[in-house]
């Protein structure tokens, strides 16, 4: 399988966006939802944003409705919704799959270099993964862990360059 900077997505504006385009940064990579109970961590992605921002660290945001149907929103509401509650200003991909056969090519992708704790699939919203500046996935995070908590390891992996 390709490694990330092979791959492309489609933006929430809808155009299409190489991933190479992040090359030499270190990602959080998200699958978020409006209507999950993890939802107000949109603020804590946004803080980890605006703090390191600046020394080559980004969110990127991948709205999913595949988990209790969270993510009902077209691209405009999810943008509205996002900008209005959280004034989010990373990065927001088109809606995708993150399971199934039809799983956007990056999730495939990214669950194939770090398995969660009961295998493969993305169990739900807000599911992390912690890539670093020359694209490896270094650590994947269960929705239950929050932003905040994995400041240290993005602090690092800057540090480390």
């Amino acid at each position: 399988m390709s490694g990330i900077y092979e791959l492309s997505a489609t933006t929430l504006e809808g155009a299409e966006a190489p991933l190479a385009a992040y090359r030499g940064k270190v990602l959080l990579i998200v699958n978020t939802a409006s209507k999950c109970g993890f939802t107000t961590q949109y603020a804590g992605l946004e803080k980890l944003h605006k703090t390191y921002a600046a020394k080559g660290f980004e969110v990127l945001g991948f709205p999913c409705d595949q988990f209790g149907h969270q993510e009902p929103g077209d691209a405009a509401e999810i943008r509205s919704f996002c900008a209005t509650k959280y004034e989010v200003s990373f990065p927001l991909f088109a809606k995708v799959e993150v399971n199934g056969a039809h799983a956007h090519p990056l999730w495939a992708w990214l669950k194939a270099e770090k398995t969660g704790f009961l295998g493969g699939a993305i169990k739900w919203n807000f599911t992390k993964f912690l890539v670093d500046r020359a694209g490896k996935v270094v650590e994947r995070f269960p929705p239950t862990t929050t932003p905040e908590s994995i400041a240290p390891k993005i602090e690092s992996l800057l540090n480390a360059a």
